[in-house]
């Protein structure tokens, strides 16, 4: 499993008139969770894409428990918990800064060649990273 954790604060401009965080900005924070787990475990997510591999995002569910409110501070724990195939699963939980559980969502992506416009098995580049970063504990 790989297990990373991202800290953001909500803006006001992510806000919909009650200073509550708008619905479809959550896709965009679990983003940042995704790209920032790659660059915890060595590698950006600008990198991936210079060797040629994109990762479209086929499946994409959430559960909004609690709103995020203008100028919380959230956490966002993102795990992989599967050795990736053709797909990469992704978990979320976003926590406020009471430790209040606020959102769980998953995401499935997929390893796409772009020069061969096609699915592919993950790359063996990313695969090194993924199981040096790997930890069986958790």
């Amino acid at each position: 499993m790989i297990k990373t954790t991202h800290s953001l604060r909500v803006r006001y401009g992510e806000t919909d008139p009650m200073k509550y965080v708008y619905y479809g900005n959550y896709a965009e924070y679990l983003e940042v969770a995704r790209v920032e787990l790659f660059r915890t475990i060595g590698i950006s997510y600008n990198e991936i894409e210079n060797h040629g591999i994109w990762l479209p995002v086929s499946e994409f569910r959430i559960k909004y428990l609690k709103p995020a409110k203008y100028d919380d501070l959230i956490e966002i724990q993102t795990s992989v918990r599967k050795i990736p195939g053709v797909r990469i699963e992704f978990e979320y939980e976003i926590f406020n800064q009471n430790h209040e559980k606020l959102t769980e969502a998953f995401t499935t992506l997929y390893f796409f060649d772009a020069q061969k416009q096609k699915a592919v098995r993950c790359p063996d580049f990313l695969m090194h990273y993924i199981t040096k970063n790997w930890n069986d504990e958790h």
